[in-house]
């Protein structure tokens, strides 16, 4: 039976999340397909502004840091001059569905040869919980603090569901880490995505319903339990594009 340890492409450097917050999960499967397919050492990341800003300190492989919103730029540059590469952006709602919306559109418009890991948690959580452009209908932020109001505030962003409709994108998966099957099903995606990009298939975003217990105001169990209450139904899992376009 194979050991269960620390992937190598992890660092020992302490994860700074907060309890309960399922980025560390998402880290480590990420981790896992790089040491899976040998690929450490022709793995470049672009760690985004966010939660997950600070993701240079904790892969292993090359990590570039990006202005906000402008790691699929950032990752467009390095894939183009090192084409053999593997390259990976690592992005949360704000980072790429608000400020970096046209980077990723255009990036996926083009059919860059990257990989994109999209964490979908319904709220700004570096900056203290405020509206995204995910949040739900009714969900209460910071900024909505008497829940979303699709009037004002407009409607969430399905980002899966937009970027299928691009010629250049390869492939679009949405998943989620809530439990151990979906966790199995999360990490099965990012390995396609990084094999997509082996084969020069094109574009793929991998889109994780992730949780943010601390500004949803719940335990990390209750914040598994809403994300499958109301995330998994306005955010529905699944393919939603998957064919290569070279």
């Amino acid at each position: 039976m194979p050991e269960f340890k620390k992937p190598h492409a992890l660092t020992d450097a302490p994860l700074h999340y907060c309890p309960g917050c399922t980025h560390g999960i998402i880290h480590r499967l990420v981790a896992e397909v790089i040491d899976e397919m040998g690929i450490e050492g022709q793995t470049v990341g672009v760690a985004p502004v966010g939660c997950s800003v600070m993701a240079y300190d904790y892969f292993a492989c090359d990590m570039i840091e990006a202005a906000h919103g402008r790691a699929p730029a950032v990752a467009t540059g390095v894939k183009r001059a090192n084409p053999d590469t593997f390259v990976f952006t690592y992005q949360g709602d704000g980072d790429l569905a608000a400020i970096g919306t046209a980077e990723i559109v255009h990036a996926a418009t083009r059919g860059e040869n990257i990989t994109v890991i999209f964490v979908n948690n319904t709220t700004y959580g570096m900056t203290g919980g405020q509206m995204a452009p995910t949040t739900l209908p009714g969900q209460v932020t910071q900024t909505t603090p008497y829940g979303r109001s699709t009037d004002t505030e407009g409607f969430p962003i399905r980002v899966c569901e937009m970027l299928s409709t691009l010629s250049g994108v390869a492939l679009a998966e949405r998943v989620t880490v809530a439990d151990p099957a979906n966790i199995r099903k999360a990490k099965a995606a990012i390995r396609k995505g990084f094999e997509f990009q082996k084969n020069k298939q094109g574009f793929s975003i991998i889109e994780v319903l992730s949780t943010c217990p601390t500004n949803w105001g719940k335990s990390p169990v209750e914040a598994i339990q809403w994300l499958k209450d109301n995330m998994i139904p306005y955010y529905p899992l699944g393919v939603y594009k998957e064919g290569a376009i070279r």
